[in-house]
């Protein structure tokens, strides 16, 4: 059986009895239900006589309770500071035995201060500790000892608790997924992990994804939670790179003073400054030059910028959120981004799947986009039961490109909707859609494959036999579904490995992705 060891404050005035018969920490070791093995009692030296005292009548009183006094020595017992260092050192020196006793803290005595270190402490479980509380006799009939509660402060046993901190958690990833129930588990991990890594901290995000995947909703939907969490106070301040082109690039996003761009312009302040307290999302982070990249990292890091033409910096806190569909490995190694603000953009990495890799998630996204263009429409248009049954079949089915993802999705609903008869969406206005969407895909000649081959090898995949570019995106979109090296070898010699002498998938793979010169970090681009 395990021993109960007590851990509290001696208490100058109510252990003293200067104003009732009542004293706490002999009470706490006269409960029959509740036997105190060994109290540990952290006194001022000031108090040394008292804490031996109240020592003696213990053991008087509770022999098979022993009580080790524990000097502790406070200038200011009120200061939080002090207080909550002294109680730290004295818990990472302790030496907690669990399994051998089961401790407690007795809140009752010592200052306010004390109590909410106590508190704070071993609700972290930096003291591996209940809490308890005792109160003096109700009433002349009352127990001598008076009563006791005890306090578990690991959650997990609570279940009542729990559930509503699991509730809480489904309202944050339903807002990171625009209420959309998603039924892809790879999608829904990772929304999951965005939430916990959106709300614990403020370092930078990237989001990668091809066009139309949906990272600048995403990015509004963090920004949202971060904003309900109080993590910000500030708006979002939204950037495409890909607009900042030439001189004014450091102007836009850092401001200048006045006079500096030219003859008569005014004082700029920059969206940097716009997004001081918030969120700055940089879509197509890619796209800035290695100036100016090389002051957003400076600005991450410091919380300061120089505005062109000005001799002062200027203080802006923001966390920041980065918008790709390039791989930003292949750029350092191509000296196109800087690789320090690619080491600070990579510690949370998440790359959001296509609308190829999420076809379970099509019919969800479709009711979606027919509540928006109600909202947008101001009438609610639905589809007749064949016209469904039609479009899923088209939207959901492997032959579908989607080369602009939910954005395409998106748009084709919107159009539906829009010419949809007495709000009906009809077989036959379907059937023109999804004729319309053919002759569209294929007069731009857009081949998934080349645009994921573009993605990773740029200009080289032109010095690419077309057959090889087929088996090397087939190689690629498994390799991205599996968790490990191995695991996509095994998936991708299922019918040779059973021949062969040699079954090192792994390295067999890793040969033919050196072919082209890539390796299974470049090719899979996981969320770090």
């Amino acid at each position: 059986m395990k021993k109960n060891v007590v851990i509290g404050f001696l208490g100058t005035q109510l252990d003293a009895g200067k104003k009732r018969r009542w004293r706490p920490s002999i009470a706490v070791t006269q409960h029959g239900r509740f036997p105190v093995h060994r109290l540990e009692l952290l006194y001022d030296r000031a108090h040394h006589r008292l804490a031996q005292n109240v020592k003696r009548e213990i053991e008087d009183a509770s022999p098979a309770t022993e009580v080790w006094l524990q000097q502790v020595d406070l200038r200011d017992p009120w200061d939080f500071q002090e207080v909550y260092g002294a109680l730290f050192d004295f818990a990472r020196d302790y030496g907690f035995d669990e399994d051998r006793e089961d401790y407690f803290v007795h809140l009752t005595t010592g200052t306010h201060v004390a109590q909410i270190c106590w508190f704070l402490l071993t609700e972290s479980r930096h003291v591996p500790a209940k809490l308890v509380q005792t109160s003096p006799p109700r009433g002349e009939d009352g127990d001598i000892a008076g009563q006791y509660n005890i306090v578990d402060l690991d959650l997990s046993r609570y279940d009542a608790l729990q559930q509503r901190f699991d509730l809480v958690a489904e309202e944050y990833n339903a807002l990171l997924k625009a209420g959309i129930e998603t039924r892809n588990a790879a999608f829904n991990g990772l929304i999951e992990r965005i939430e916990l890594v959106a709300t614990n901290t403020d370092a930078p995000l990237l989001l990668l994804g091809d066009t139309g995947t949906g990272k600048s909703e995403l990015a509004e939907r963090i920004y949202e939670l971060k904003l309900q969490r109080r993590r910000v106070k500030g708006r979002l301040v939204h950037v495409n790179c890909a607009t900042l082109k030439g001189e004014r690039a450091m102007s836009s996003l850092f401001g200048h003073r006045r006079g500096s761009m030219g003859t008569g312009s005014p004082d700029r302040r920059g969206l940097l400054r716009e997004a001081d307290g918030g969120v700055l999302f940089l879509d197509e982070i890619n796209e800035l030059g290695l100036d100016e990249q090389a002051m957003i990292l400076h600005a991450v890091e410091t919380g300061r910028f120089l505005p062109v033409g000005s001799d002062h910096e200027i203080t802006s806190r923001f966390q920041l959120i980065a918008g790709t569909n390039r791989n930003l490995g292949q750029l350092v190694s191509e000296g196109r981004f800087r690789p320090d603000l690619y080491a600070r953009l990579n510690l949370w990495t998440f790359r959001l799947p296509s609308l190829t890799e999420r076809r379970e998630d099509i019919e969800p996204n479709i009711e979606f986009e027919l509540d928006r263009s109600e909202k947008l429409l101001g009438n609610r248009v639905g589809f007749n039961a064949d016209a469904r049954t039609r479009y899923l079949d088209f939207a959901a089915s492997p032959a579908t490109p989607w080369p602009g993802n939910f954005r395409d999705l998106g748009a084709s609903v919107q159009r539906l909707c829009t010419l949809a008869p007495r709000g009906r969406i009809t077989l036959s206005l379907v059937q023109q859609e999804v004729e319309a969407l053919e002759r569209q895909w294929t007069s731009a000649e857009v081949n998934p494959d080349d645009v994921l081959l573009q993605d990773l090898l740029g200009d080289r995949v032109t010095e690419i036999d077309a057959f090889d570019r087929v088996q090397l995106a087939y190689v690629i979109r498994a390799c991205r579904k599996s968790p490990s090296l191995s695991a996509a070898g095994r998936s991708l010699f299922a019918a040779s490995r059973a021949t062969r002498t040699s079954r090192n998938d792994a390295d067999r793979l890793k040969k033919y992705l050196e072919r082209f010169g890539l390796n299974w970090a470049a090719v899979t681009a996981d969320e770090t």
